[in-house]
């Protein structure tokens, strides 16, 4: 019995760690198109990622985005968090499933709803949809992760606070936040790296010139088959794999999640 579940362990980390390994490897290829196993190894796609000008300009605005539809999910998810586990007002269970809905629901429907019926009868610019779009997706994860915080701090310790003076909002910001900024920020990283890796929503509501890199790297495919790509989505794969371990080590992560 041990040794049968040692191989499906096995098998499953195969499965899960497998794609990412032949695209490092990939990304190494030495020859002229994307090939696995690749025709020897070199870093020369590597070094090709940092020379291709619409991959810098989409690096840097799915970093923007990812920042601002963050914090702005935050921002709303934060005090939403709050008024569900200190109030539970009538409907919250209710509310919580209509917060929810953007993780269950497909991201390309809910692209192709946003694109519909709200950036096209509004004409709203293509940022400002990219930055509303990511945060509707975001907000279910700030709400939840928070909530998860909000759950294990005592009550009692913000009636504390108030019953030696302090205003409902000033025992939020002095007491709340101070105590559950863990659960913030692990909500911080899994809504940048969310975000950042967006693909349905952002295919609906990218346009000329502004584009994010998923989206770009996806463009640049249609033209270009050489393993630059296979570089960059090493790279990228690192980068959030680097993210998450940092934030496990300094957070603890899973205890949010």
């Amino acid at each position: 019995m041990r040794s049968a579940g040692h191989l499906l362990l096995a098998l499953v980390l195969v499965f899960l760690i497998g794609p990412f390994v032949i695209i490092c490897i990939a990304g190494l290829s030495g020859g002229e198109t994307l090939a696995f196993p690749p025709e020897g190894l070199s870093l020369r796609w590597v070094a090709k990622v940092f020379t291709v000008d619409s991959f810098r300009a989409a690096f840097w605005l799915s970093i923007t985005l990812a920042l601002g539809s963050t914090a702005v999910a935050l921002a709303l998810g934060i005090p939403a968090a709050y008024a569900l586990e200190r109030y539970n007002p009538p409907g919250a269970e209710v509310v919580r499933n209509i917060v929810t809905a953007p993780i269950v629901v497909p991201g390309i429907i809910v692209g192709l709803a946003l694109l519909r019926h709200l950036v096209i009868p509004l004409g709203i610019p293509v940022p400002v949809a990219l930055v509303i779009g990511h945060t509707a997706l975001l907000i279910p994860y700030a709400v939840r992760v928070v909530s998860g915080s909000l759950v294990n701090l005592r009550p009692d310790i913000e009636e504390a606070a108030v019953m030696l003076g302090a205003s409902r909002l000033q025992a939020f910001f002095k007491v709340v936040l101070p105590n559950i900024r863990a659960g913030i920020m692990a909500a911080f990283i899994i809504g940048f790296i969310t975000s950042f890796n967006q693909v349905p929503v952002s295919l609906f509501l990218t346009g000329p010139g502004v584009t994010t890199l998923p989206i770009d790297m996806m463009f640049y495919m249609e033209f270009n088959y050489d393993p630059s790509v296979a570089a960059l989505s090493g790279l990228l794969a690192l980068m959030s794999l680097g993210v998450v371990m940092v934030a496990e080590k300094l957070l603890g992560l899973s205890r949010y999640v």
